[in-house]
C-alpha cells in the first residue's frame, strides 16, 4: 500500500500542508506514520478523500455535454494571429493550453484575468507511474 506524505497529499489536492494537517487533526482525513515515522496517508484513503472533496462545475447553461473534465481557471495568456489563437489558463496547480480560432477568443472576450472553464474531452489519456519516492 502506498503511503503519501502530507506535503505530497497537499500538492495532489491543491491545498497547503497546513490544510491537510487540519483535516487530519479534525478527523476528516485519517493518517498514520510511514516507515520513517513521518505523518502519511494511505493512497486509497487519499484517493477516496479526493473524490469526496471534488467540486464539480455546473454544466454550461447551453445544455448537456458528454465531457466530464471541467476545470475552472484563470486565463493567463492569449496569443492571437488573424486566424488562430493560443489561450493559456491556470486551473489550480495545472497549466491548460487551448488552441482555438481568433474569432472564438473575441466572442468569448478572453484576455488575461478572465475566469473561464476549460472543458476537456479526450479519447486518449496516458497514465504513467513514478519509480522511487515522490
Amino acid at each position: 500500500m502506498s503511503q503519501i506524505r502530507i506535503s505530497d497529499a497537499a500538492r495532489f489536492l491543491g491545498v497547503s500542508d497546513d490544510t491537510v494537517r487540519r483535516w487530519v487533526a479534525s478527523g476528516a482525513l485519517s493518517a498514520g506514520t510511514d516507515s520513517a515515522g513521518r505523518m502519511a496517508v494511505e493512497g486509497k484513503v487519499l484517493a477516496a478523500f479526493a473524490r469526496d472533496q471534488a467540486k464539480t462545475v455546473p454544466q454550461s447553461p447551453g445544455g448537456s455535454s458528454s465531457a466530464r473534465n471541467r476545470f475552472v481557471g484563470l486565463v493567463t495568456e492569449v496569443k492571437t494571429d488573424s486566424v488562430m489563437a493560443q489561450v493559456e489558463m491556470q486551473c489550480g496547480p495545472f497549466r491548460v493550453v487551448s488552441l482555438m480560432s481568433s474569432e472564438s477568443v473575441r466572442e468569448l472576450k478572453l484576455e488575461p484575468g478572465t475566469v473561464a472553464v476549460a472543458v476537456i474531452k479526450s479519447t486518449t489519456v496516458i497514465v504513467e507511474t513514478l519509480e522511487g519516492p515522490l
